[in-house]
């Protein structure tokens, strides 16, 4: 997704624009551009194809302003290029626009204002609203009036902010599927698309709502909608801190975030586990043990990753709670007219809690009378804002596009969710006792696997190489393989397919040879001998196996293994699952990939 970050006040804006883009690079980005508005009038335009600091290098010394709005774009119209990054203007130059999202008719608007006059100078979507807006804006009034009049000709998904060289004393912000965050400061405002880019400034946020608009102006800010009605936002805490937006002294963010597994677990774990009833207190989700008890089936949604995840929940509810779960893609689910069950449990997992794929599934299931629960990262998301109750997982912010700790924290909170439906239900207090004592443990037998992490390196070079990785597994192990596959594909761009490895035989072992090695997950369980057989198959057939296991293989069986601390059979996915994740990072390391920021990837999509 872009990043968008806006400020007025007192003080000059270029300096905050630029580092708080700079805050945004993670969230992937081909161009960068900002622009400023004085107070004796004008606006001063600098946009670039390429990195933040390609753009910090490109404004001159008296680039200043005290009204200013920045993006960082990732190409959806038109390719990368000096002409296509935002910020963009009308043709008198008064008007700059800077939008996250889709305009979806911007080709029938763009055919009306050329017809009217317009001349265009990209071939983005976005320049669309800055003729737009100039239009209306010249019939005069209120730089608020002209946005509204231009949005209510738009079809599509939008987080703005607007400049207007003639009212520099504001900025008209609004959101329409994608995040718009303002900043309370003292005298002075910030915008901005996600908080990471306000953190350092402030703590008081205001989340606007879709089909909401502000004016920002120094002293303070007002609200309300299309409709021109008022509404009201009392802002909120973040309770992040600005280290977490710092490597740390690690290379990169993805490895911090790897190794801040233990903590990101004992913070979601942290007031939840009750030992002595043997069960977890999850008050967010607003249902009794009644309500709890009626719930029939479970349907969990999610994209990439938090879909995975969603699939270890599944297993892990159907396992102690007894309740059929299903995992699906959000992306798939809205689209396809579902029946929704007044006895079905809906969830809905997102690390960002943007994602829009995810937030529509949520909405059409609220329009048909479903229940929602939220399983989110970000406090006052609009996921989160959206459920009728859920599970804030307290991972901390993740910068890497590729979620590692967010990941296994939403496998942690599916387990406390688990627990707590099995001991409504039948889960017996010992059992409950069991996966208390394996969930405190967790920490601890992550950092073990952690320190694995120079002998998973030296793994990685020498797989790194291949053309193509084979992951398996079976039923519990199936999604993580899955998971496995994702993060080499989209963090070392080695091609990665995941079975089930009971599904092998049935045609996938035709690929198998000496060139596509394989890694297996080979938890010590009730199906060992069966993963074992798999693992015999694949070596007669000349295969390389690198076994992710609690024993080592027999050598004939396995060519390498990484050793992981056995759990409860339940929670043993959730560590197999971090040596992947040091595979896939080294791997792209040694293949020289800009981990942290993958091609094509973005972190929190909000179009489609």
């Amino acid at each position: 997704m872009c990043g968008i970050v806006a400020y007025i006040g007192p003080k000059d804006a270029t300096p905050f624009l630029l580092e708080g883009l700079a805050r945004l690079e993670y969230r992937g980005y081909d161009s960068a551009g900002v622009a400023v508005a004085g107070r004796t009038g004008g606006i001063k335009v600098r946009k670039v194809k390429g990195r933040v600091a390609d753009l910090a290098a490109d404004v001159p010394a008296r680039f200043k302003g005290t009204t200013g709005i920045g993006h960082t774009r990732w190409a959806t119209h038109g390719v990368p290029s000096d002409a296509n990054a935002h910020p963009h203007l009308d043709n008198a130059e008064r008007i700059a626009v800077v939008h996250n999202g889709i305009i979806e008719n911007a080709d029938e608007l763009r055919a009306r204002l050329t017809a009217d006059g317009a001349v265009f100078r990209s071939e983005t979507d976005t320049e669309v609203l800055a003729h737009l807006v100039a239009a209306h804006a010249a019939e005069g009034g209120e730089l608020e009036d002209a946005v509204r009049a231009a949005l209510g000709k738009v079809v599509g998904t939008y987080g703005i902010a607007v400049l207007d060289a003639r009212q520099p004393d504001r900025v008209v912000v609004a959101r329409n599927g994608s995040p718009i965050v303002l900043g309370i400061g003292e005298k002075e405002m910030f915008v901005a698309s996600d908080v990471s880019a306000l953190v350092r400034y402030t703590r008081q946020v205001v989340h606007l709502e879709d089909g909401e608009l502000a004016t920002v102006r120094a002293d303070g800010f007002r609200t309300f909608t299309e409709d021109a009605r008022t509404t009201h936002r009392q802002p909120s805490t973040v309770d992040w801190e600005i280290d977490s937006y710092d490597t740390g002294g690690y290379d990169h963010f993805l490895l911090k975030e790897i190794h801040e597994q233990p903590g990101s677990v004992e913070r979601t774990l942290s007031g939840r586990l009750d030992e002595r009833f043997a069960t977890a207190h999850l008050g967010g989700l607003d249902l009794d043990a009644r309500e709890l008890r009626e719930i029939r089936r479970v349907k969990i949604l999610g994209c990439g990753s938090a879909y995975y995840a969603g699939e270890m929940g599944a297993q892990l509810i159907e396992e102690l709670a007894r309740i059929p779960a299903h995992s699906e893609p959000a992306s798939e689910f809205r689209y396809r007219n579902p029946v929704i069950e007044a006895d079905t449990l809906y969830i809905a997992v997102s690390q960002s809690g943007e994602t829009y794929d995810t937030l529509a599934a949520v909405q059409e299931v609220k329009r048909k009378g479903g229940r929602v629960l939220g399983v989110v990262n970000t406090v006052g998301s609009a996921i989160a804002r959206e459920c009728d109750g859920g599970i804030y997982l307290h991972a901390g912010p993740e910068i890497s596009v590729a979620s590692t700790k967010a990941f296994t924290s939403t496998v942690v909170a599916f387990a406390l969710l688990a627990l707590h439906f099995g001991r409504i239900h039948d889960l017996s207090p010992a059992d409950g006792r069991r996966i208390v004592s394996a969930l405190k443990a967790l920490p601890g037998q992550i950092r073990e696997v952690l320190a694995q992490s120079e002998e998973i390196a030296a793994l990685a070079a020498e797989y790194a190489d291949s053309t193509g990785m084979m992951f398996i597994g079976r039923v519990r192990g199936y999604p993580v393989a899955r998971e496995g596959a994702q993060k080499l594909k989209e963090i070392s761009y080695v091609h990665a397919e995941a079975y089930p490895a009971s599904e092998l035989k049935h045609g996938p072992l035709a690929l198998i040879s000496a060139e596509l090695p394989t890694v297996a997950l080979v938890p010590d369980d009730e199906l060992l001998d069966k993963n074992l057989t798999t693992l015999g198959e694949i070596k007669a057939r000349s295969g390389k196996v690198l076994a992710i296991a609690h024993r080592r293989p027999e050598a004939r069986l396995a060519d390498h293994c990484v050793l992981v601390p056995k759990s409860e059979p339940e929670l043993d996915p959730l560590l197999l699952n971090i040596p992947l994740q040091l595979l896939a990072y080294h791997a792209a390391v040694a293949l020289k990939r800009d981990v942290d920021k993958p091609r094509n990837l973005a972190k929190s999509v909000t179009v489609e």
